[in-house]
């Protein structure tokens, strides 16, 4: 079932449209139009009770500043790219600088500060379509981008996200969600004592402003290996040189079998407090993971004030910075080509 209602108006006198999709176990996600941002997802824990395991907003005003991008959708180009720059097609590129002299997120005003078109309602799949034009030049990045992205609630409980989109020009395509997730739910405090694994024998080193320095490095006998499953918090303080650079967890993890046809398990993560297990699945060569180390005192839902590391993100992308290293994935999307990327987030309990 999919129902709407007003979620407030914008300065510019404009109405914001909140979606309602609801499954027939009453599990339920909220998406708003402006941003085409996820605000509640709400699940069963192990005595039945819906949860919401995302931080956010009670009102749309929140989301007008959202200095951490809760819930919202990234575009065109997620994560960081140096120096807000780069060579394309033979010149060079200039974006917006937003992190000192780096573009993060795609720079100021990206697509989570956009008033998207509510387009297709699907009620058969409890879904939604947001779609947008990014005029050439937006933020710097070349081509007039058509885009959209898919919100569906699916009748087992996870919530699919689908990207698309098509530019004129030869353009950066690398969208992501930049969800918190607390499995014990937003505002219960500190997510560090929740399960998590990742699907990578390879992590992606950073060094100033969390640029990489440009290879990969494996996981295997250092605090970035999740390929077992086990607690965030448990080596987050460890004396490990990429800990203390980027104050916890924030980086990229190369993750296991990807093949770009296929969407496959990338990680999963789960809370012996409500028994919540969300396992996450992509076409994504790659996910940010993310432990939320410098949300301090931000008012959010139900008069909860989140901090340091009570959530945690994985954000399904390519490398960071990848336009401007060979080795890496590329986020190149040519000229009339199809853009085309997959996230499920899916919910059961776990006793």
């Amino acid at each position: 079932m999919v129902t709407k209602k007003t979620f407030g108006t914008l300065p510019s006198g404009e109405e914001v449209l909140l979606y309602h999709l609801e499954n027939k176990s009453g599990a339920y996600a909220e998406v708003s139009q402006y941003g085409a941002i996820l605000v509640r997802l709400c699940v069963p824990d192990w005595d039945g009770r819906l949860t919401d395991v995302v931080l956010g907003y009670d009102d749309l005003a929140g989301y007008e500043t959202n200095g951490c991008f809760f819930g919202a959708t990234i575009g065109r180009s997620g994560n960081r790219i140096a120096g807000s720059r780069f060579s394309l097609e033979g010149r060079e590129v200039l974006l917006t600088p937003n992190e000192g002299p780096n573009n993060l997120h795609s720079g100021p005003n990206g697509f989570e500060k956009k008033l998207w078109t509510a387009g297709s309602i699907e009620e058969n799949k409890n879904a939604v379509t947001f779609s947008r034009i990014s005029p050439d030049g937006e933020n710097g990045f070349p081509g007039e981008f058509n885009v959209s992205v898919t919100y569906e609630m699916t009748e087992e409980n996870a919530l699919r996200i689908v990207y698309g989109g098509v530019s004129d020009k030869t353009t950066v395509a690398n969208m992501t969600n930049h969800s918190y997730f607390n499995l014990a739910g937003e505002g219960s405090g500190s997510a560090m004592d929740q399960y998590l694994t990742i699907h990578a024998d390879a992590y992606t080193p950073v060094g100033e402003g969390s640029i990489p320095l440009g290879e990969n490095a494996p996981v295997e006998g250092t605090p970035m290996d999740f390929r077992k499953a086990h607690r965030i918090g448990d080596e987050i303080e460890a004396d490990f040189e990429q800990l203390k650079l980027t104050g916890g967890y924030d980086h990229n993890y190369v993750t296991d079998g990807y093949n770009k046809a296929s969407v496959r398990e990338i990680a999963n993560a789960w809370s012996d407090k409500t028994g919540i297990m969300m396992t996450v699945c992509s076409d994504c060569p790659c996910v940010q993971f993310y432990a939320a180390n410098f949300v301090e005192q931000e008012h959010g839902k139900n008069g909860h004030v989140y901090n340091k590391r009570e959530a945690f993100c994985l954000e399904t992308q390519v490398e960071p910075n990848a336009v401007n290293v060979e080795n890496f994935h590329s986020p190149i999307l040519e000229a009339g080509e199809r853009y085309y990327s997959e996230t499920i987030y899916s919910f059961s309990v776990k006793k």
